[in-house]
């Protein structure tokens, strides 16, 4: 991938399947990467943009969002391997998941610090309410290839991806060497119960 290691690519993909984002500017040649979290996870993207440093233009800033809602983000530069992973993840400006997609432990720990969720005792979701039914579907396959086993949970109108309770155990194993401190709490490392991301 030329100027990203594989630890960055990981990064980048696991954020892509989260709430990172590509983007092209129209009559610009090469896709984007901006990460944007609540000024609350100011650690975590400290945490990735420490990471992706050398493709970034400047370090994460705070900005005022919907109501009274502080965000913290930063840009990566424009480069030929965020294009490659753009037309591999968007189609029409949309995200979807390529049959291509091969999820490791780095990746999936980036998508569970962005996107986990865990509700009571053993109840571990990934909240993938913006893929199709049918995305979803093919990421419990891939999730299978580590011994995962979910399945698709229905929040309200939208699914999201639960992983059953026989596999909470090894999903906390695969997880916590990649897991940073302040997003340990979505393994249940906290003592605050939470049903939110």
């Amino acid at each position: 991938m030329g100027s990203l290691t594989q630890f960055q690519k990981s990064i980048i993909i696991g954020s892509i399947l989260g709430d990172g984002y590509l983007r092209i500017i129209p009559g610009r040649n090469n896709a984007f990467l901006e990460i944007n979290h609540s000024i609350k996870q100011k650690q975590y993207v400290d945490w990735k943009y420490l990471n992706l440093k050398n493709i970034c233009v400047s370090p994460p800033k705070e900005r005022m969002g919907k109501g009274e809602r502080i965000a913290y983000r930063f840009y990566t530069k424009q480069l030929p391997e965020l294009t490659e992973l753009y037309n591999l993840f968007y189609k029409n400006g949309k995200k979807f998941i390529p049959l291509e997609i091969d999820i490791n432990p780095v990746i999936l720990s980036i998508w569970f610090m962005d996107d986990g969720s865990k509700c009571g005792i053993s109840n571990f979701y990934l909240n993938t309410q913006q893929f199709t039914k049918n995305d979803q579907e093919f990421l419990i396959k891939k999730l299978s290839i580590f011994g995962l086993k979910a399945r698709l949970n229905k929040d309200k109108i939208y699914y999201r991806i639960r992983f059953l309770s026989s596999s909470v155990s090894y999903l906390k194993e695969i997880l916590k060497e990649n897991l940073i401190p302040s997003m340990k709490y979505k393994l249940g490392y906290d003592p605050v119960e939470t049903c939110s991301k």
